[in-house]
């Protein structure tokens, strides 16, 4: 099973870019799905953008359609989230998530899989 350390949040004005970088220990890295999720406090955990185990596909919520990049590097066991044009309502906790199915990722509700312990970004407007 892997272990998922997140790393790359911080502080940016509204515009700006940052690039969340998530790292996996174990072997099995490039056997697991990956997500990217977020939570704002008090909110519910939401789904930002899922990645097969070869990087051929890619699903992205809405809300970062044409901002975010989700990518993975196998021989790095890491996965990256690149975000464009923060706005502020993208303020959030940022989560990755390893699952041995990529349509687990993309079911509401469904927290299968390992979760990393989150990585802070706030946008200012």
């Amino acid at each position: 099973q892997v272990q998922l350390v997140e790393s790359g949040g911080g502080l940016v004005q509204a515009g700006g870019s940052l690039r969340l970088s998530c790292a996996a220990s174990g072997r099995t890295f490039s056997s697991y799905a990956m997500g990217w999720f977020r939570q704002v406090s008090g909110k519910e955990r939401e789904f930002v953008a899922a990645i097969n185990w070869s990087g051929g596909m890619t699903t992205y919520a809405d809300s970062v359609k044409g901002r975010f990049t989700i990518s993975r590097d196998n021989a790095k066991n890491t996965v990256y989230l690149q975000m464009n044009s923060l706005k502020p309502e993208d303020t959030a906790v940022y989560y990755c998530r390893a699952d041995s199915v990529y349509y687990h990722l993309l079911v509401a509700g469904l927290n299968s899989g390992v979760w990393g312990k989150g990585t802070l970004v706030t946008v200012s407007s």
